[in-house]
């Protein structure tokens, strides 16, 4: 019998050796970075296949606020606020060195194509519109106290005379670019259309970088396109006329469910002023008479392709009135409203949106 503590027989036993202890702790190291590798790419992938979130951008822009809500990964404010930018440098009559700014001092300037764009419609919508939309009112404006300058209320001899330097068909654009006007001393002014532009251009920014789902609104207007948060509609308020202009009350009259869609909303419930005989002196200017409209059409939503149609065709509803509005309709088969309006001391509605 061989002495297992002293063999003597050619059966020998090899224990392992330090040369295999690393390897086996490197199978078991191995195991753990396969492990961890898993999970780290269950983790990044689950990740990519989630929904983007919504971004919230907001900001202050031609005399108000913006507001952003779109489903992306990235964040594209600084190329939105850079869009607002251009849009204040071509048409803010409150930049002194504007595009519009220069032109109305009279200097030779070749128009940009932010301004060119912009003219072409409004020259578009004063036609449809027999006029009530002109982008030349501003004198009269001015003189009525809402625009640049205030004092006494005007006699009709000087409406007479401001009148003389208003009207759409007085100013063209030239084959190159440059403003044309029959009186030098006509002046023009967008802020009518301004904003629902500069929503349109800030909705294109988000379009370019493939955004599908957002709700851009400036001051009111708004341009919603897919689904909010919630994957569904985006849900946007009307507000209800309040006849007090110090009044903060957002007492809404409606919301509108909303997909693909522009919106702008034009009244003529907070911005006027008594005077000192108690008549009541409405912002929105008739071009035709040069007064403050009277009518019963208190406030004027439209829904349009661009919003800078809608913004447009809101201003010029609120001089027409609600009957002259409807005979304008039935010419743009592409626009919707929701108008409300004074009936007896009462408020009605009128609505082409589908109920």
């Amino acid at each position: 019998m061989s002495d297992p503590l002293n063999p003597t027989d050619d059966a020998t036993f090899e224990p392992l050796s330090s040369k295999d202890a690393p390897r086996s702790q490197w199978r078991h190291c191995h195991l753990y970075v396969l492990v961890a590798f898993a999970i780290a790419s269950f983790i990044i992938i689950r990740r990519h296949n989630a929904p983007p979130p919504y971004q919230h951008d907001e900001g202050a822009v031609f005399g108000t606020f913006y507001h952003l809500t779109y489903q992306s990964r990235e964040n594209y404010h600084d190329a939105v606020v850079a869009a607002l930018a251009e849009v204040d440098s071509s048409l803010s009559m409150f930049n002194p060195q504007s595009v519009i700014s220069r032109v109305n001092r009279g200097e030779d300037v070749l128009t940009d194509t932010l301004f060119r764009r912009v003219f072409r419609l409004s020259q578009l919508v004063s036609e449809a519109t027999d006029g009530a939309f002109d982008i030349t009112v501003a004198p009269l404006v001015n003189a009525w106290g809402f625009g640049f300058k205030s004092g006494a209320l005007p006699d009709s001899a000087t409406v007479d005379s401001l009148r003389a330097l208003v009207g759409w068909q007085r100013v063209a654009l030239t084959a190159d670019g440059h403003l044309q006007r029959e009186d030098p001393r006509t002046i023009l002014d967008c802020s009518a259309v301004a904003k629902g532009f500069g929503v349109d251009v800030v909705a294109d920014v988000l379009r370019r970088h493939g955004v599908e789902n957002f709700m851009v609104e400036i001051g009111g207007e708004v341009v919603v396109s897919g689904t909010n948060p919630k994957g569904e509609s985006w849900h946007i308020g009307v507000n209800k006329p309040n006849d007090d202009p110090e009044s903060t009350s957002q007492e809404l009259d409606t919301v509108l469910a909303l997909t693909d869609q522009a919106l702008a909303t034009s009244g003529n419930y907070r911005n006027y002023y008594v005077t000192d005989d108690g008549r009541r002196v409405a912002h929105t200017i008739d071009p035709a008479t040069g007064y403050p409209v009277q009518h019963s059409l208190l406030s004027a939503t439209v829904l349009a392709p661009t919003c800078a149609e809608a913004d447009a065709f809101a201003t010029a509803f609120m001089v027409l009135g609600k009957d002259k509005a409807l005979r304008v309709l039935e010419r743009h088969p592409e626009l919707e409203v929701y108008f409300i309006y004074d009936s007896i001391g009462e408020h009605r509605v009128f609505s082409t949106l589908p109920q």
